[in-house]
């Protein structure tokens, strides 16, 4: 039995005009699957920050090295692998709750009750007098909260008529920004009334909404399909690599690169981020209000204007443009460093960094959007995305010994200059692919896979 050709999403279709129809009249047309992607990509948007930007905070506090705080930002290491079970959660059912509510949601299901469970842990913690406990419980929650991505994904993906996917998808961004907001913000206001406790405990209780979005989202039709054989364990994680290196032919390792290092300076910038704004004594309620509050209009500002670039200048002038937008924008938490206390300083520093980051983040998803196939969509953008954060998350490890020795500001401008070796990359990719135009390495794809079949 032969498959369909799999076809990469070119650029220009991403870059298509946008439905005119509002979101009022989609909601009203289909409340109940609308309203379960914004809740469920709420969800998806909590664990990351509590696990990382949000958890070291905490940290610093309870005076844990800095040293250790950096080697701590590995917690969210599963989020770069998981990729690696991916393939299985398409595969098979959950125990119990699949018979319920379906493969997807049962998934979803057991990721959630995962996570919730995982942030009780980690509140009922003491990192000052036994961080083993929040460190066994905080590697829990980065293993859930991947789980959750990737179960999430796989019911937006299947649930949605193809007409309706890029809607659904611009939703569950929303729903993502929201939760990040709250697991930002929300968590510090929280702490810095109440205590970490409280804020995560707080985080455990807002979980629910997804667990009741779970229960009312709508089952994708291929839920009710019968199992389809099931192939072998050699072939469920390695085709849809093997796949992907086929089709993007000889510029493979080349793009493969330019994915795994277009942020790996924010990645290595970001983990040391808080521990900077704590040394300058900002409280966290000052800090919720400039990074998560001011900053989520930032970074939607630099979200829209991503789309913007990306129309008016095409995909890879876009990838430079954003990894050297990107990059620069640490030198602005270097200069906060070397000027010190004030709160405008502070606020716009923060921002611009806020920004550069948000702009540079959704022009390479969109990028990657245009390199998966159809056929392991889910697969390949696991894998891309963890492609992507590996590299910046193994050197965040090593963040805090750097600026033992060298001091906030010396950190900044180098992770700044990181960036510089991605933008020549972006350069050469973009000149290469210029012969042939951009989108062609996708249209080609549908063709060398034909003759692979």
């Amino acid at each position: 039995m032969t498959r369909n050709p799999s076809r990469g999403y070119a650029v220009h279709d991403i870059a298509a005009p946008r439905d005119k129809t509002s979101f009022l009249t989609h909601f009203n047309n289909d409340p109940r699957r609308i309203g379960a992607a914004i809740l469920l990509g709420f969800s998806t948007g909590l664990p990351f920050l509590l696990v990382y930007s949000t958890q070291s905070a905490w940290l610093y506090e309870a005076n844990v090295p800095i040293e250790t705080i950096g080697l701590l930002s590995e917690m969210t290491l599963a989020y770069k692998f998981k990729w690696l079970w991916a393939p299985f959660l398409d595969e098979y059912d959950a125990p119990i709750f699949s018979r319920l509510l379906g493969r997807r949601r049962g998934w979803v299901l057991v990721s959630q009750i995962a996570v919730i469970v995982a942030l009780i842990g980690v509140a009922y913690g003491d990192p000052g007098s036994w961080l083993a406990w929040t460190i066994f419980f905080s590697f829990a929650l980065g293993v859930a909260g991947a789980t959750q991505d990737i179960t999430v994904d796989g019911w937006r993906i299947t649930v949605a008529p193809k007409e309706k996917l890029a809607f659904m998808t611009s939703v569950a961004e929303m729903g993502y920004r929201v939760g990040t907001l709250v697991a930002g913000a929300g968590a510090l206001y929280l702490a810095n009334f109440y205590g970490w406790r409280a804020a995560y405990l707080g985080m455990a209780g807002v979980m629910t909404l997804g667990l009741v979005a779970t229960f009312l989202a709508p089952e994708p039709p291929s839920d009710f399909e019968p199992h389809r054989a099931r192939p072998s364990f050699a072939f469920t994680v390695t085709e849809p690599i093997k796949e992907l290196w086929r089709r993007l032919g000889p510029m493979a390792l080349a793009i493969l690169l330019l994915v795994a290092g277009f942020r790996m300076p924010g990645y290595v910038s970001t983990a040391m981020a808080m521990p900077l704004f704590k040394s300058l004594h900002f409280s966290e309620a000052d800090i919720a209000t400039v990074t998560k509050v001011f900053g989520f209009w930032i970074a939607l500002g630099g979200t829209i204007l991503a789309g913007l670039v990306v129309r008016k200048f095409g995909m890879l002038k876009s990838l430079l443009i954003g990894t050297i937008a990107g990059s620069a924008s640490h030198l602005s938490l270097a200069w906060l460093a070397a000027h010190g206390h004030d709160f405008t300083d502070f606020a716009l520093a923060v921002e611009v960094e806020g920004f550069a980051y948000a702009f540079a983040q959704v022009v390479l998803i969109i990028y990657m959007s245009s390199l998966v196939s159809t056929e392991f969509a889910t697969s390949q953008f696991a894998l891309l995305t963890s492609l992507c954060a590996l590299p910046g998350s193994l050197l965040a490890g090593t963040s805090g010994f750097i600026i033992k020795h060298t001091g906030f500001e010396t950190f900044f401008v180098g992770t700044s200059l990181m960036g510089l070796p991605v933008a020549i990359l972006a350069w050469w990719v973009w000149r290469k692919q210029e012969h042939i135009g951009e989108g062609a390495l996708a249209e080609t794809s549908a063709e060398r896979t034909a003759e692979t079949d």
